[in-house]
């Protein structure tokens, strides 16, 4: 880190800035590159733990030293608070140890609030009458709409889909107590201005990850809680107007469709792990993958749908957020009933997987690194970096990520990541497969899709 390059930078932030644009190469306080690189990427992480702070704290939940942390984390920040690259370090991995935090106060909030998830099968097909499909990630403007929509005595005229990450939805109890959630619909945000042009009825926006609505459907969007679209009705809690129009949308029919798995969680995983051990030891599970994270529009997310069809038969693959609608269709099986593939929700359900790898760990005696486990991840914006980040806090080292290394690390930084961490960027399927699999598994001749 003591190598100080002359590399690409924009410092804006005050009045010192060169003229007209700013510092590009060396700020007039005395920073580099390396040191905004930095102070950028500890602000990205600030921006993906506030994400899933808000919604813990939209339900009511609460930690003074995540809220503290925020605070004092973004100070450092300020021109001429601190110029140590070392002390920005420290404080990029502290960062990962609030995010761990902050998404265990988050699933404490969603289960006490809306039950346990349970493993369900969510139909992707239609029923009959007028739709409403929710998009985003906040269950409370969910549970809300479906309750007004019981208040109303339309439950029998409405259906209600989730999209994107809405998908796990299905798998609360008290979510799924409400007749009028019927399945999903669609895939990743990616893919939102086609699949909502598509749909007849009523969208509505609950968080990140909506686009500026298509003439196609202007007229039926609606945005709510944190999110906002130039032009697009907010609703602040009464979902009436959303519903009066759903009503004036033409109806869908009856139409069956596949049916994604979904709902995996620590609390269902974890009596499992006895026997995945078990089956670990006879050389029946060779290998446990992590795959997951966000979807974006980038030809090269084709990685991990190759990827997860090259996974051999004696691997599981353990998903969250996204990019798994990229491969979350398929059937995988099982191997003496532990399913292969398990998704378990939103990006912030990276949480459980944490809890169960480092469960295994501890039953095995192993270091983290030691167990037959590969993390691959593809990100997109602040919350994927903040669980990267969370990786890096707990020491885990080779980490594939892709599909393109995030551009706000300078060279420096970026070497100094991969010297410590040993941070990989995703390359060829094929043979970052067998990279992973040194530990003893092969890839199988035409294992693309297993199918029981």
């Amino acid at each position: 880190m003591s190598k100080v390059e002359t590399v690409p930078m924009l410092c804006d932030q005050c009045a010192m800035s060169l003229p007209p644009r700013g510092c590009t190469s060396y700020g007039v306080c005395g920073k580099d590159a390396d040191l905004q690189s930095l102070q950028e990427a500890l602000i990205y992480g600030l921006k993906g733990i506030s994400a899933y702070y808000y919604h813990a704290r939209s339900l009511g939940y609460d930690d003074p030293e995540i809220s503290y942390f925020l605070a004092s984390a973004l100070y450092k920040t300020l021109t001429n608070v601190d110029f140590s690259k070392e002390n920005f370090i420290k404080m990029i991995l502290e960062a990962g140890r609030i995010h761990i935090k902050t998404m265990e106060l988050l699933d404490k909030a969603y289960v006490e609030t809306f039950g346990a998830p349970q493993v369900v099968e969510v139909p992707t097909g239609t029923e009959e009458g007028h739709g409403i499909l929710v998009t985003g990630h906040s269950y409370k403007p969910l549970y809300e709409l479906l309750k007004q929509i019981r208040e109303m005595g339309l439950e029998d005229e409405i259906k209600v889909y989730t999209h994107s990450e809405m998908l796990p939805a299905h798998s609360y109890p008290k979510l799924k107590a409400f007749p009028s959630l019927y399945g999903n619909w669609g895939g990743s945000w990616v893919y939102q201005k086609r699949e909502f042009a598509q749909f007849p009825g009523v969208i509505i926006g609950t968080s990140n990850c909506v686009q500026q609505p298509t003439p196609a459907y202007a007229n039926r969007i609606f945005t709510t809680d944190i999110a906002g679209l130039e032009g697009v009705p907010h609703l602040e809690g009464d979902f009436t107007p959303a519903i009066k129009r759903a009503l004036e949308t033409p109806r869908l029919e009856k139409k069956e469709g596949g049916k994604l798995v979904t709902g995996f969680h620590h609390t269902n995983v974890l009596p499992l792990l006895d026997k995945v051990i078990d089956l670990i030891n006879e050389g029946k599970i060779r290998h446990v993958f992590v795959v997951g994270g966000c979807d974006l529009p980038n030809p090269k997310m084709s990685y991990y749908k190759r990827f997860t069809e090259l996974v051999p038969k004696d691997s599981i693959i353990l998903s969250a957020a996204c990019a798994k609608f990229h491969y979350n269709n398929r059937n995988y099986g099982t191997i003496e009933g532990i399913p292969r593939f398990m998704d378990f929700g939103q990006c912030n359900n990276v949480y459980s997987i944490l809890v169960i790898a480092s469960e295994l760990a501890k039953r095995l005696g192993k270091d983290l690194n030691n167990l037959p486990v590969s993390i691959v991840l593809s990100w997109m914006e602040q919350k994927a970096v903040a669980i990267l980040y969370s990786l890096l806090y707990l020491g885990i080292r080779g980490i594939y990520i892709g599909p393109v290394l995030p551009k706000f690390f300078t060279p420096n930084v970026l070497e100094k990541l991969v010297k410590e961490f040993d941070l990989r960027l995703v390359g060829d399927p094929e043979k970052d497969l067998h990279e992973m699999l040194k530990k003893g598994s092969s890839v199988d001749e035409g294992s693309p899709v297993f199918t029981s």
